[in-house]
């Protein structure tokens, strides 16, 4: 009889643990830096905006090239674990000089985004690197679909609490110690979670296949995946929606709700928490008997239930009521988000004969940073048109609305995008089962 797991239950702990150290900063740049570029250091809405669409360009194609690095690298640690290695604490350290900005917007605007963006560009690649590194280990080290599941709840466990730590929690810990200091904080937790979680992890040996594979030719199987363009693009549109939401949770609690900002971390925790109890139900009740399609599909679903309702929120309560829903389908997404990923990288060995996870998640990093660009356009096109000025004491009454639509219509849209990828791609069923049953055959030597 086939084991369900391949792996101690302390290897596959200890992995997930890092994902911590990796999620902490990530979210909390994704979360607030907008509110604390923009909002708290008086950035210009157009010069963040025209920066940010040039910097999503430059984030997005650092992916595809180090995801192909990353499959070609050979050395004494592997090719997958130097990046966790040597990228985990100089990444920390950039995530940390994001928030000790010199320069004020008001008085050196030129200043503040020279500073900003050296400092976020070299954060990223860090980013990018490490990332990459650590997700490509996933179906090298994990092998099976239930095995995957396992590995993907517990390190989704890890990675909500990164989430409840690195956006929801910002707010409240900046009025209490300063931005600075929030920064340096959540630096030193990043960093040690990262390096504790770092001797379980592993490499296969017999998977080092990759070193002829040509870029333009890996760049050509990959684009020619419909698997890939399909699952990368529901994934693309699903960070679209959940990048406006976490952009603009803060603007909606100040201008639309008028309350403090620093709820979101109450808002945004709740949702991260039923996330968090939720995942396990959403591995055995539904990803394990439906698929990795389905699931995500009805995953995506439930977000528009708890988000659309926002929209219209007369207050606080109201919008703790959404947040319940919002963390239901977030649990779905964030569960099976890499997992479906790890099968269009199946499906590619079986085709190619190389094993890509490299490639394949800097790809998808490639199209999911593009979904930055359309969160930072929408934002600099919405809120303007409602009146919003950085450089304003107080905003116009407008800017209420401009929220609410700003949180809500983008969201929706990318949701709903993402459930019609999902409906094209092709990889489930008998199509599934065979790529499944292809690849034992083969790494069993028959």
């Amino acid at each position: 009889m086939k084991k369900e797991f391949a792996t101690s239950t302390k290897t596959r702990m200890m992995y997930s643990l890092s994902s911590l150290g990796v999620t902490i900063p990530a979210e909390a740049v994704a979360g607030v830096i907008a509110f604390y570029i923009v909002d708290v250091m008086n950035l210009p809405v157009a010069l963040y905006s025209a920066f940010w669409f040039f910097y999503t360009i430059y984030n997005a194609l650092n992916n595809p090239l180090l995801g192909f690095l990353s499959d070609r690298t050979r050395s004494r640690w592997g090719r997958r674990i130097p990046y966790v290695l040597f990228g985990g604490l100089p990444y920390a350290l950039a995530f940390a000089l994001l928030f000790t900005a010199p320069f004020d917007g008001k008085t050196n605007p030129t200043g503040l985004l020279i500073y900003f963006g050296a400092a976020i560009i070299i954060w990223e690649g860090l980013y990018t690197a490490l990332a990459t590194g650590y997700y490509g280990l996933l179906p090298e080290m994990f092998g099976t679909y239930e095995e995957r599941t396992d590995v993907a709840a517990k390190m989704n466990i890890f990675q909500i609490i990164g989430l409840f730590i690195g956006a929801a929690l910002p707010p409240m810990l900046a009025n209490i110690m300063g931005w600075s200091n929030m920064a340096i904080l959540f630096a030193c937790v990043s960093v040690i979670a990262i390096y504790a979680g770092y001797p379980a992890m592993f490499e296969r040996k017999e998977l080092h296949t990759d070193t002829g594979f040509p870029f333009l030719q890996a760049l050509k199987y990959t684009f020619a995946n419909r698997s890939y363009l399909t699952a990368a693009g529901a994934q693309t549109m699903r960070f679209f929606a959940t990048g406006s939401l976490q952009t603009g949770i803060l603007f909606y609690l100040k201008y639309s709700l008028k309350v403090d900002e620093s709820l979101a971390t109450v808002i945004l925790g709740m949702a991260f928490v039923i996330a968090m109890f939720s995942l396990y139900p959403w591995r055995n009740w539904v990803a394990n008997k439906l698929d990795s399609r389905r699931t995500l599909m009805i995953a995506n679903a439930i977000m528009i239930l708890g988000i659309v309702p926002m929209g219209f929120s007369p207050n606080i309560n109201f919008t703790y009521a959404a947040a319940v829903i919002v963390g239901i389908g977030l649990g779905g997404l964030v569960l099976i988000g890499d997992v479906i990923m790890t099968e269009v990288i199946d499906e590619d060995e079986v085709k190619t004969g190389h094993q890509r996870a490299g490639m394949y998640f800097g790809m998808s990093g490639f199209l999911i940073t593009l979904s930055g660009l359309l969160v930072s356009s929408a934002f600099g096109l919405i809120m303007p048109a409602f009146g919003y000025d950085t450089l304003l004491d107080v905003q116009p009454a407008s800017v209420d609305l401009g929220f609410r639509i700003f949180l809500t219509v983008p969201t929706s849209i990318g949701f709903l995008l993402a459930i019609f990828l999902l409906w094209l791609y092709p990889l489930h069923g008998k199509y599934l089962a065979e790529i499944k049953q292809t690849l034992e055959k083969k790494r069993d030597g028959n």
